[in-house]
C-alpha cells in the first residue's frame, strides 16, 4: 500500500515498528537494499496495481502490531526518490513479501550527500558538487542528494540502504581557501577537535542524529573545502572555491569507485534504538 499523506501519523508510526535487518522471501535473504520487482495481488487497490512490474529497492523492513512484515520501497523511475529515503509521504510503497519479487543478490549502494546553504556563500561547496555529479554518469547503486541544510532528511536516508556515504560540506579548517580535505568521522583525530559546523548540520551531528536512529552506514568520508566567505548573504562561491569544484568532483568520483571495489556487501553500524 501506498505511504500518503492522508493516513494519518498514528496508523504509519504503528505499522513502522523496526522489523527484522532481512528476511527470506522465495528463497533470496532481502533486506534493506535489496532489489525487488513489485508484483502486487489481485486484489490489491488500483493505485497498487498500478505500479505492478516496476522495481524498486528496499529500504526498511517494518513490522506491524499483528507481527506482520511490510518492505518499504522506493522506485527506480521515481524522479522524488531520495524524498522516499528520508522517509517523506507519497514516495514509499509497501508491499508484503508475497508481493515482491526478489532479484538477486544487490551490489553495494553509495550516497554522495551535499550540504549547505546556497545563500551563505562558500557554504553552498557541497550543494555546487552535488550539481555538478548529477549530471555526470555514475556506477549503478550511486545517488547523488543534495540535502542542503535538511540534517534530518539526511539522517533518515543513512538508515539501512547504503553501505558507504560521501558528505561533500564546506568546513573553516586553518587552510587556503579552496583546500579540499578529506577526512574520516569516525577516526579520532578526525571526530575530535575538527571544526565541521558551519550552518548547524554538519556531518558529525547528522551522523550522530543516524545513530540514535538506528543505523549509519559502515564507511564514512567527508570531502570538505576550505570556505574564503561564509555566514553572509552572498549568494554565489568566492572565487577559489569556486575553482574547486571541479577537483572536488573528480575526488568524490574516485572515493566512491574506491568504496564499491572494497565493500564487502551490504552493511552499516548498528545502534541501540
Amino acid at each position: 500500500m501506498s505511504d500518503t499523506e492522508e493516513d494519518g501519523g498514528g496508523f504509519w508510526a504503528t505499522m513502522e515498528t523496526p522489523g527484522p535487518t532481512e528476511t527470506v522471501v522465495s528463497g533470496v535473504t532481502v533486506g534493506a537494499g535489496s532489489r525487488v520487482r513489485l508484483r502486487p495481488k489481485a486484489t490489491a487497490d488500483i493505485f497498487d496495481l498500478a505500479l505492478t512490474g516496476r522495481e524498486g529497492v528496499v529500504e526498511t523492513v517494518e513490522q506491524d502490531d499483528e507481527g506482520a512484515l511490510h518492505f518499504a520501497i522506493t522506485l527506480d523511475d521515481d524522479p522524488g526518490r531520495d524524498f522516499g529515503e528520508a522517509r517523506l509521504p507519497g514516495h514509499r510503497f509497501f508491499y508484503s513479501a508475497e508481493e515482491i519479487e526478489p532479484l538477486g543478490e544487490r551490489g553495494p549502494r553509495v550516497l554522495v550527500a551535499g550540504i549547505g546553504n546556497v545563500f551563505l556563500g562558500d557554504d553552498g561547496f557541497g550543494v555546487e558538487v552535488t550539481r555538478r555529479l548529477g549530471a555526470e554518469d555514475l556506477p549503478p547503486g550511486v545517488d547523488v542528494t543534495d540535502f542542503g541544510i535538511r540534517g534530518m532528511d539526511l539522517a533518515y536516508a543513512l538508515q539501512g540502504a547504503y553501505d558507504a556515504v560521501v558528505f561533500v560540506d564546506a568546513a573553516p579548517r586553518g587552510e587556503p581557501p579552496g583546500t579540499l580535505t578529506v577526512l574520516d568521522p569516525g577516526s579520532t583525530g578526525d571526530a575530535a577537535g575538527t571544526p565541521l559546523e558551519t550552518h548547524g548540520m554538519d556531518p558529525v551531528r547528522v551522523l550522530g542524529l543516524a545513530g540514535e536512529l538506528g543505523r549509519v552506514p559502515g564507511v564514512v568520508r567527508v570531502v570538505c573545502c576550505e570556505p574564503a566567505v561564509v555566514d553572509e548573504a552572498l549568494y554565489e562561491l568566492s572565487e577559489p572555491v569556486r575553482a574547486a569544484v571541479g577537483e572536488a568532483a573528480n575526488l568524490v568520483k574516485s572515493l566512491v569507485m574506491e568504496m564499491i571495489a572494497e565493500s564487502p556487501g551490504p552493511g552499516c553500524r548498528d545502534h541501540a534504538r
